[in-house]
């Protein structure tokens, strides 16, 4: 079976670094002409030298996902220029930490409004031109802690589920144009934002023994999904949260199979 994305437009926020950069290189090796977003230039600087190098009509803009205005005139300058958009990634997010007693408005407010409110206003502006083109992928990030949250990490937790259930409503309305809506929920993958592979080889160990494969997710991991859901060959899946978690929790303790007579490693 082959993907062919070859020529398609997309627009990757959160882009700079970590799944978002991956996501984008990923696109970029298919033949898609990508639009990285970031914060700022200086954030958007390696990947958009990166993207080129694959595929020399990539772009980049710096766009904060917070900014309805600015990104009214990224979606335009790109519709003007390429004349589509066939997916939209909405990567962007920052994660708090803290038991909910001690989070002030200032930090909530901040993780909802990256988080959900940065994803609404994205899918806002791309719709109409997905409208017009009776077509398009809108795939946006959620979290394992959309199912389950973890003890302090209720803000975080509860922007992610919100976008989860955008995410649905979204997919039943926008079904009659012919555009998906999907959403990706990855588990332990260890990037600048978490840390997963700097913390202490006991608090690794314990949080290995959750996935059902016992070892890291990569980037890599969620950019091959984003490939697969932007394609024709996933044109009936949508609506979803797609658990891309190695298995995390698939059972109550995965890490016995691991102890069981005869299991390699």
């Amino acid at each position: 079976m082959q993907i062919d994305l070859h020529d398609q437009v997309a627009i990757v926020t959160g882009a700079g670094r970590g799944i978002g950069m991956e996501i984008c290189l990923a696109l970029a090796r298919e033949g898609v002409i990508t639009v990285a977003l970031d914060v700022t230039e200086q954030a958007l600087a390696t990947v958009d030298e990166q993207m080129r190098a694959i595929e020399p009509r990539c772009r980049s803009y710096a766009c904060d996902v917070r900014n309805a205005e600015r990104i009214t005139e990224v979606i335009t300058e790109v519709d003007e220029m390429l004349g589509r958009i066939d997916l939209l990634v909405n990567n962007a997010g920052v994660v708090d930490d803290g038991p909910i007693d001690t989070v002030d408005e200032t930090r909530w407010d901040l993780v909802q409004d990256v988080n959900v409110k940065g994803t609404f206003l994205m899918c806002r502006a791309v719709i109409p031109v997905m409208k017009r083109q009776r077509s398009g992928r809108i795939i946006n990030a959620a979290s394992f802690a959309a199912i389950v949250p973890r003890v302090g990490g209720v803000t975080y937790a509860t922007s992610k589920a919100a976008v989860t259930h955008l995410t649905r409503g979204l997919a039943g309305e926008l079904g009659p144009w012919n555009i998906t809506v999907n959403a990706y929920a990855p588990g332990m993958i260890p990037t600048s934002m978490n840390r997963f592979t700097e913390r202490p080889a006991s608090e690794q160990a314990a949080l290995l023994d959750t996935l059902t494969l016992h070892r890291w997710g990569d980037a890599a991991d969620v950019a091959n999904l984003i490939c697969f859901l932007a394609s024709d060959r996933a044109g009936y899946i949508t609506g979803t949260l797609i658990d891309i978690s190695g298995g995390k929790l698939a059972t109550q303790l995965p890490h016995e199979a691991y102890e069981m007579p005869g299991a390699p490693g």
